[in-house]
């Protein structure tokens, strides 16, 4: 069982560092779920991710407080902003529009009723 959490990680840690570069995929749900799954699996990858200049903050502060960055916020804010009216300049029909505005605030929803740090 091992070896599956560690290429579930493995593959989370690569999901992530797509959505580095890509602003439809979020970054630290990734790190979040890789973390969960070295933390089955690897030490030594579980102690390398917590103690990671970039992603760790993030995972810790998650983890002890069930908190979100008041930067994070604002740039997750931003890119679903831009991703729907992304969606209303391509014309996309009316329904998916709906149910893109439907996810989309309620991921806002959740993401603003976190405690910021």
């Amino acid at each position: 069982m091992r070896i599956v959490w560690l290429v579930l990680g493995l593959l989370c840690i690569g999901l992530g560092l797509v959505g580095v570069v890509l602003p439809l995929l979020p970054t630290v749900p990734f790190m979040l779920l890789a973390a969960f799954c070295f933390a089955r699996s690897s030490e030594r990858l579980h102690h390398w991710l917590l103690t990671h200049p970039q992603f760790g903050p993030a995972i810790t502060d998650w983890r002890e407080r069930g908190a979100i960055s008041l930067r994070a916020k604002k740039l997750a804010t931003v890119s679903i902003a831009a991703v729907f009216a992304l969606s209303l300049v391509l014309g996309l029909r009316p329904v998916i529009l709906l149910i893109q505005a439907s996810v989309l605030s309620c991921v806002l929803i959740f993401l603003w009723t976190r405690p910021s740090y």
